[in-house]
Parts: structure tokens; C-alpha cells; sequence
């Protein structure tokens, strides 16, 4: 008997200490999905991609219904988010929050359901840019949700938050150091309410933070310091040493914290990347640069100088948006470590070893037919060239063409060739639109330059039908798993 419990031991020992290491696999990396887009990938294409990868957290920017579908049955962590836009009803009617809840939540937790962590209330609602139109219903519809959560009974399994800009705290102190931090005196007494709020649930804080902006927005910032690898002078703060901004960045917020009471407050980083194109310093060696440095500092466990710790990351983003706002710049459309077709920009190690590790594309995807839009090179009638030119690229993504982007030594003709091709394929390569006056041709011939590529895009029609045909088999699954519990019930 003795020696049968010994072997009984010896048997639970190794389950545990292989379920610890599959626990281990993952890299604890999050990533952002955003899908402004005008032509999407299969969501179980990407699922399918993102479970390869290695990631297994994923930020949403709503709870749509075709990606959650794709997730069922995964292991992948998600935060699902309250847009803005509804941040309004929810803080006065309760009952939208109820129904939110209902539909977005209670509803996908079931044994092959989703995973769902997080629920994000709004997106950086007291962004500057805002002009506080939230400012006085974020916290509302936060608690309304989360009083919909506890009467699910998930109040102490998923947890709400609310994702700020790094606008929201800054450093008056003259040198602009970490210690001086405290948040934006026009939101102080809003935000340390939500604070208060979030730490009696145990919520956590997220933030975003984009080092990439303190260069895009400052010709005289060091560039360097910028990235995690940078030689420049270091900032001093007392004892303290910053090489990075990310690092000056994030202590800043938890200084702020801790001057508001909050010294232990749980911190995420909600969003955090590098654009590949839309300005000069937005390019692939940067963007790996930061992205492999990042990855790196973050789950080595060194921490900050204030906390050291593992920094809980969600990469921005994931693929990039062609029909994303270019308010805040061109290089709004260009934050993905996917193209849009799904496919690796450049290699990337998500353990944060280094290693030069070639990411997986999202396979099968199905494109149009290969032919571009171009000028005719023949035109000689050029006195619509440059209304042609604009209104092909108001109505489509010609950030690419922008100074310092990729296609930015293109001649006239080929900005021309450019813009006609983009609104051609996000119009699905109509035919009608590849006129423009007369001075656009058809060709079979990739127009392509170094560096600048014409692409042609996802196939509209097959990309719409293959997420119809992965929701009806996810949902098939769903109810075979259904029928089998009532069964063993």
C-alpha cells in the first residue's frame, strides 16, 4: 500500500510539474487587435496564427461578434472594451449595462466558451483630443458595469479598467523627472476617483504608453533614448537612472500613484509599439529595434527603476488599419507587426531572448486577381491628373506616399500609379474604377518599386464567406459541446 501511494505521489509530481511547464509556455505577451480595415482576414486564420505565435492575450477594441466566435474554445486571455461611444447610455441606464454584460459576457462562459479577463470601459477617455466629452460618464458606466458583473457572479473573476493615454499624468517639475510626476490637474480629482474605484474591485491601472510620439512630436529628442538599447546620456532622478523614455514614461505614473495613495497599484501597459511607415522615423528596423528591446525589458523581470517587476505588455497592434483616422498622422495606419494580408513585417521573438525567430503568417489567405491600376503611360491630357490624384487617395490609403514613408521617391506618374491602384483594390478591383478620366489602364504587370510595394488585396468575397463558414463550424462545435453536457447531465 505504501509503495502504491509512493508511485501515486510520483505520478501527481510529474502531472504538475508538466501542467506548470505547458502553464510556462506561454510568453505572457498580449497583443491589440484592431480592425479599422477595409478588407479583413479570416478570424480563424488569425486565431489560428496568434495560438502559433505564442500570444495568449488579446486586446479588443469592441466585442464583435465574428472575432469572439473564432475565439471559442481557446486558451487565449481577452479583454473585451465598452467603446466610447456607449459610455453615454451606460452611465445613465443601468439596464445597458445589464444587457452589455449579458450579451458580451455571460453568454461566452461556458466549458469551450472564451476566456475573458478584462473588461476595458471606453478607450483613453480623457484624451486631450476628447475636449472631455467623457469626462463625466467614465466612471458611471465603469461602476454600472461592474455592478453587472457581480450580479453575474464575475465580480472577482473579470475585472474592469479603463485604458488612459499617458496624457492623463505628466512632470511639472522643470527637468521633466520620473519623482515630479502627478496626473493633469484639469483630470486629477476624476482619475484618482476611478482609481479609488478600480483598486477596491482589485482592477488594475492601464495606460498607454507610445515612445515612438515623444520622437514624432520633438525634432530635438534624443533619438536614442527613444529604444532600449540607446547610448545617450541617461536621465538622473535621484538615485535613479533612465536609458529609455518608456522606462521615465511608466514611473512617472507611478509616481503619481503614489503622491494620489495607490503606491501598489496593479499596472498595464495596454498599448505599446512602433509604427513601419508613414513618416521617417516609422520603418521596419525601427520598429523591430523596439519591439525586440521591449519584449526584452519587459519580461526580464528588471522592472523600472521604481518597480522592479515584470511588465504586464499588450504589443500595438497586431495588423495594420488602412481605414484607421490619419488625424494624429500617417503613420496611423501602419502600427501592425502583421501586413494586412497577415503577413510577418520582420522576425520577432516573443520570450524576450532575442533570438532571431521568424514569426507565422496567417495561412491560406486568398487575394485577387494580379493586376494593378496604374497611368496610362500614353495619357497626354494630364489637366485632371492632379484632382484624379487627390480624390483616389481621400478615398482609399495613400499614406504610404508621405515624406518619409516607403513609397515617398516615387515620381508623378508614380504618385499617380499609386493612388489609382489603392482605390482600385479597396473597391475590389471594380472595373469602373480604374478610369479616372480617361488616364488609368489595367495592367498584369506588378508596378512595384523597391521598397514600395502596390498591393492587391485580400480577396473581399472569400474573406467574407470563409468567416462565415469559420462562425457556422465554430458554432456547430459550440452546440455539439452543448448537447454533450446536457447529456452527461
Amino acid at each position: 500500500m505504501a509503495q502504491e501511494k509512493e508511485t501515486n505521489v510520483r505520478y501527481l509530481v510529474a502531472f504538475l510539474l508538466a501542467f506548470l511547464t505547458m502553464v510556462s509556455c506561454g510568453s505572457g505577451v498580449g497583443v491589440n487587435w484592431g480592425t479599422m480595415a477595409t478588407h479583413q482576414l479570416p478570424p480563424e486564420k488569425v486565431i489560428k496564427m496568434l495560438q502559433e505565435n505564442g500570444f495568449d492575450k488579446l486586446k479588443l477594441f469592441d466585442a464583435e461578434e465574428w472575432i469572439m466566435a473564432a475565439l471559442l474554445g481557446t486558451d487565449i486571455e481577452v479583454m473585451l472594451a465598452v467603446p466610447n461611444n456607449m459610455l453615454e447610455e451606460m452611465s445613465k441606464n443601468p439596464k445597458v449595462a445589464d444587457s452589455w454584460v449579458d450579451e458580451n459576457v455571460t453568454s461566452y462562459l461556458y466549458p469551450g466558451g472564451l476566456n475573458i479577463k478584462y473588461i476595458a470601459v471606453g478607450n483613453e477617455p480623457f484624451l486631450k483630443e476628447y475636449n472631455g466629452t467623457y469626462l463625466h460618464s467614465t466612471l458611471p458606466a465603469l461602476k454600472n458595469i461592474q455592478t453587472s458583473l457581480n450580479k453575474a457572479g464575475l465580480g472577482s473573476k473579470i475585472k474592469v479598467t479603463v485604458p488612459f493615454n499617458a496624457d492623463v499624468y505628466y512632470s511639472p517639475d522643470s527637468n521633466q523627472v520620473p519623482s515630479a510626476g502627478d496626473f493633469r490637474p484639469e483630470v486629477r480629482d476624476l482619475t484618482i476617483e476611478i482609481i479609488q474605484f478600480l483598486y477596491s474591485n482589485n482592477a488594475p491601472f492601464t495606460v498607454n504608453i507610445y515612445p515612438f510620439l515623444s520622437l514624432y512630436g520633438n525634432d530635438h529628442f534624443p533619438f536614442d533614448f527613444a529604444f532600449f538599447d540607446g547610448s545617450n546620456k541617461p536621465l538622473i532622478d535621484g538615485d535613479s537612472l533612465y536609458t529609455n523614455v518608456f522606462d521615465a514614461n511608466l514611473d512617472t505614473l507611478l509616481w503619481a500613484l503614489e503622491k494620489a495613495g495607490y503606491p501598489d497599484m496593479n499596472v498595464i501597459v495596454g498599448e505599446v509599439g512602433w509604427p513601419t511607415d508613414g513618416d521617417v522615423n516609422a520603418n521596419v528596423q525601427n520598429a523591430k529595434r523596439f519591439n525586440m528591446g521591449l519584449l526584452k525589458h519587459a519580461l526580464s523581470g528588471n522592472g523600472t527603476p521604481k518597480r522592479k517587476s515584470k511588465i504586464d505588455i499588450y504589443l500595438f497592434s497586431l495588423i495594420d488599419e488602412n481605414a484607421k483616422s490619419i488625424a494624429p498622422g500617417n503613420f496611423e495606419r501602419h502600427w501592425g507587426i502583421f501586413e494586412f494580408d497577415g503577413k510577418p513585417k520582420y522576425e520577432l521573438d516573443l520570450t524576450g531572448l532575442q533570438e532571431n525567430k521568424g514569426l507565422v503568417p496567417v495561412e491560406g489567405v486568398k487575394y485577387m486577381e494580379k493586376q494593378w491600376c496604374i497611368l496610362d503611360p500614353d495619357a497626354t491630357n494630364l489637366h485632371y491628373l492632379s484632382d484624379s490624384i487627390d480624390y483616389a487617395c481621400t478615398l482609399s490609403d495613400c499614406t504610404a506616399l508621405g515624406y518619409g514613408s516607403s513609397c515617398n521617391s516615387l515620381s508623378l506618374q508614380g504618385n499617380a500609379s499609386y493612388a489609382f491602384n489603392m482605390y482600385y483594390q479597396v473597391n475590389n478591383q471594380r472595373d469602373w474604377d480604374c478610369d479616372f478620366s480617361g488616364l488609368a489602364i489595367l495592367t498584369d504587370d506588378d508596378p512595384s518599386e523597391k521598397g514600395c510595394q502596390f498591393p492587391v488585396m485580400i480577396s473581399h468575397g472569400c474573406s467574407a464567406l470563409m468567416q462565415h463558414e469559420g462562425l457556422s463550424e465554430i458554432l456547430m462545435k459550440a452546440f455539439g459541446i452543448s448537447i454533450f453536457l446536457v447529456f452527461l447531465l
